[in-house]
């Protein structure tokens, strides 16, 4: 096959290296002659994995044992909903910064739970932009905080962490392991794995004790974090292959230099695709404020929308599959995460430049 470069913004791009580590393993996992797709999860090579995996994650952002790290079922979207039922009683109120779609999503579900309150709403803004601090207009005593560190759709994403007097939790399903983060900060985070940590399936939340220890009873017992917490994620049958993945994925990471190599090489990467927008003279126009640019989501439209469709038609004849922006808000998105290479963005650039002279 001629080469592909997958912008999916999710399930999106798995690094070459993991992928082959696990076609290697696909038929024999660690000598048991069986498939890790058909291995039980209650077997002792599986549960290897699990201990290896938190492990993993925790060396990864810094974390020690005051933390745990659950790997559950539902996406994302399930989070909007478990998180109020566990941790936002009856008389108190949960705080929510909006910047995009899911953060919306995110406040929408609280609210059916019990009072919410708005910090910041930038969707008259179209989602442009993320708050400064100065803009952040907390109630009075919330029970947590929310935010979404990067907006997939919208392309925008928090650079520093917002400073709050309450526990914070974080929608990091885009660009967690992207960059080093002070993730003590955070009293919650949870990511779905489909983007920048494997294969669709799997939820990673990671929950401070102490936060955890505040939970409120809960009627269904799969929507308990303790529940999951008390049996290692292993309450009921969980998506074993999406975890073993999550793992490999980890140790990948780890074999590249970890976060700030991450860090390093997604730079290079956005900045490759900035400057081809900025470059242009308003060929290319982005979506985000430069000060609230994504790493992860490179958004932007064309000074002349007729010629989309044909961009994405021409880029794809070339290899680069997924530019099409989300069917919310149309024009073209570049998703960048860690599994990208660095030529893929590099030659995404070439071809914007190629783009618009041939145009």
């Amino acid at each position: 096959m001629s080469q592909i470069y997958n912008f999916y913004a999710g399930p999106a791009v798995i690094a070459k290296e993991v992928l082959e580590r696990a076609k290697e393993e696909l038929l024999d996992f660690r000598g048991t002659g069986m498939s890790v797709l058909e291995i039980s999860h209650r077997a002792k090579a599986f549960d290897d994995v699990m201990v290896e995996v938190e492990a993993n994650v925790k060396q990864l952002l810094g974390l020690g044992d005051d933390y745990r790290v659950l790997f559950l079922q539902g996406g994302a979207s399930t989070q909007f909903s478990m998180v109020p039922m566990n941790f936002l009683p009856e008389g108190r109120t949960a705080d929510y910064i909006v910047t995009g779609s899911w953060s919306q999503k995110a406040l929408k579900e609280a609210k059916k739970i019990g009072s919410t309150h708005v910090v910041f709403d930038d969707s008259e803004n179209n989602f442009r932009r993320v708050p400064q601090q100065e803009e952040l207009q907390f109630s009075e005593d919330p029970v947590y905080v929310h935010m979404t560190t990067n907006n997939t759709i919208y392309g925008t994403e928090f650079h520093t962490i917002p400073q709050v007097n309450a526990p914070l939790v974080a929608d990091m399903s885009s660009d967690i392991m992207a960059r080093p983060i002070d993730a003590e900060k955070f009293s919650l985070i949870y990511a779905g794995a489909q983007k920048n940590l494997g294969p669709a399936g799997v939820t990673v939340v990671i929950i401070k004790k102490d936060f955890l220890d505040t939970a409120q009873e809960v009627n269904a017992t799969m929507l308990k974090y303790a529940t999951h917490a008390e049996k290692n994620s292993l309450y009921n049958t969980p998506p074993c292959f999406s975890i073993y993945m999550v793992n490999l994925v980890c140790q990948w990471i780890l074999e590249q230099g970890g976060l700030k190599a991450m860090e390093a090489k997604n730079r290079r990467k956005a900045q490759y695709l900035y400057d081809a927008i900025d470059q242009s003279n308003g060929y290319y126009i982005g979506h985000a404020e430069k000060d609230s640019r994504s790493l992860m989501n490179v958004t932007f439209t064309m000074a002349n929308s007729d010629l989309e469709k044909e961009f994405v038609a021409e880029g794809e004849a070339q290899g680069f599959i997924g530019i099409k922006g989300h069917r919310s808000v149309g024009g073209l998105r570049a998703s960048i995460y860690n599994a990208m290479p660095e030529e893929g963005a590099k030659a995404l650039a070439q071809f914007m430049a190629d783009f618009q002279a041939k145009h």
